[in-house]
């Protein structure tokens, strides 16, 4: 992905930190990213989403142009959220690890 992959990882993780949430776990795959991150419920996961979607949007477009002319939108509308409730944390951290190999 010529760069953006981790490009699009540290900004995740500086845009994370901005407004006090922890990213646990992150994989960046073709055409998805799989998080496992902490935030506080007064933020909303909701808000969070739109605001690393909006923030790395901006920032991988101005930064890799021909973004721009390859795909018409970074992100989709759309994603999945589940809690870590019905297993450990461990295990889901694995799952993100092992994604890449997949």
């Amino acid at each position: 992905m010529e760069g953006v992959d981790e490009r699009l990882k540290s900004i995740l993780f500086e845009v994370a930190n901005g407004v006090k949430a922890e990213i646990i776990e992150l994989e960046v795959m073709p055409d998805h990213v799989h998080l496992l991150v902490e935030v506080d419920p007064q933020f909303g996961i909701n808000k969070l989403v739109r605001h690393l979607k909006g923030v790395s949007s901006r920032i991988l477009r101005k930064e890799f142009p021909w973004l721009k002319s390859r795909i018409p939108s970074l992100w989709t509308n759309s994603y999945f959220v589940s809690t870590v409730g019905g297993t450990t944390l461990d295990v889901v951290k694995q799952y993100i690890e092992n994604q890449k190999g997949v």
